[in-house]
């Protein structure tokens, strides 16, 4: 599917949403969708979950990173921890989340308020979006009573199409972030977390778009349609 049907579809949003809050959401992004990848903002994003499944699992930490002009000010990222009903359990061996951690977390209602005030006016970037995005949606569907779309550049299905170009068949965790970075020549991080891996992720396509070459040619919505 090609730009314009990502920019008609948030056209079409932001005319039938009923609320105001994510209509001025939509609207804050179709103009983006020209803009050249090299000037637009952008907002790398990851979720730490209990799980992997949104109607079960919960949002455990919320980790976000701007990308502006090319570049990431680490000043602007930021992270919020949200509380959750009973236990992280043995998820914790994966996040490192501890319930005793949680104790002055947001609520969901808060963080996802906190998300889209700060997410508005940005396209979002995150590896493996799909996954990401259902979470949010989810807890924004429960709070708000009202669904959202949430289009975001893909870092992985971004390498996946690449790599696709030069071998037929991809080796298992091929796609992984750390391996995705490691090809590009970026550090590998140690500390698994939201915040962390948002940041991963944003370098991470700030070196896929260089690669690319033409970042002042190349669009957002051309990205977002790249990576459906």
């Amino acid at each position: 599917m090609g730009p314009w049907w990502v920019n008609a579809k948030l056209r079409w949003r932001a005319l039938r949403c009923q609320h105001q809050l994510f209509k001025d959401y939509y609207q804050s992004l179709v103009p983006l969708l020209e803009l050249p990848i090299s000037r637009a903002p952008l907002m790398a994003m990851d979720l730490e979950m209990t799980g992997l499944d949104p109607l079960q699992d919960q949002i455990l930490s919320i980790g976000l990173v701007p990308i502006e002009n090319g570049a990431i000010p680490l000043m602007g990222a930021q992270q919020k921890l949200v509380q959750i009903q009973g236990s992280v359990g043995q998820s914790a061996t994966i996040h490192g989340i501890l319930d005793n951690h949680l104790t002055e977390a947001v609520t969901i209602e808060e963080a996802m308020a906190w998300f889209v005030a700060q997410t508005r006016g940005h396209v979002l970037v995150a590896h493996h979006s799909p996954l990401d995005c259902r979470f949010l949606q989810q807890d924004i569907l429960s709070i708000y009573h009202q669904a959202i779309v949430l289009p975001a550049i893909d870092t992985l299905l971004l390498e996946k199409h690449r790599l696709l170009r030069e071998h037929s068949v991809l080796k298992e965790g091929s796609l992984r972030l750390g391996a995705c970075r490691e090809r590009y020549g970026l550090p590998i991080y140690g500390a698994h977390s939201a915040l962390t891996d948002a940041l991963a992720c944003g370098e991470l396509l700030l070196a896929q778009v260089a690669s690319m070459g033409g970042a002042e040619e190349l669009k957002v919505g051309e990205l977002l349609a790249y990576s459906r």
